[in-house]
């Protein structure tokens, strides 16, 4: 059983950064892949970034790309998500994920449905 908890969120200016932490329960988790997806209003949840179980192959959403950096810190049993140029439609809930097959996988997947255990999410709020 993998719980998760995100941090980090908050209100935040155009062009600003903030970083998110996703704090997991299970010595495990270093064998899952761990994905970020968000939710805004009138919208469907959607992939924002992966990293695989190695840390060694990472994958982000077209919208995100060169704005945004997964990582994780195994020993801390941590993923963080780095937000950089942070735009208002970044609005959204943030939520961490964790993938138990990912283990198996050789890369880092996009697709929701891939992901076994979810945070509750942690609201982020880009200004103008």
């Amino acid at each position: 059983q993998v719980q998760l908890v995100e941090s980090g969120g908050g209100l935040v200016q155009a062009g600003g950064s903030l970083r998110l932490s996703c704090a997991a329960s299970g010595r495990t988790l270093m064998w899952y892949g761990m994905g970020w997806f968000r939710r805004a209003p009138g919208k469907e949840r959607e992939f924002v970034a992966a990293i695989s179980g190695s840390g060694g192959s990472t994958y982000y959403a077209d919208s995100v790309k060169g704005r945004f950096t997964i990582s994780r810190d195994n020993a801390k049993n941590t993923v963080y998500l780095q937000m950089n140029s942070l735009k208002p439609e970044d609005t959204a809930v943030y939520y961490c994920a964790a993938d138990v097959a990912g283990g198996s996988r050789w890369y880092a997947s996009q697709v929701l449905n891939d992901y076994d255990y979810w945070g509750q999410g942690t609201q982020v709020t880009v200004s103008s």
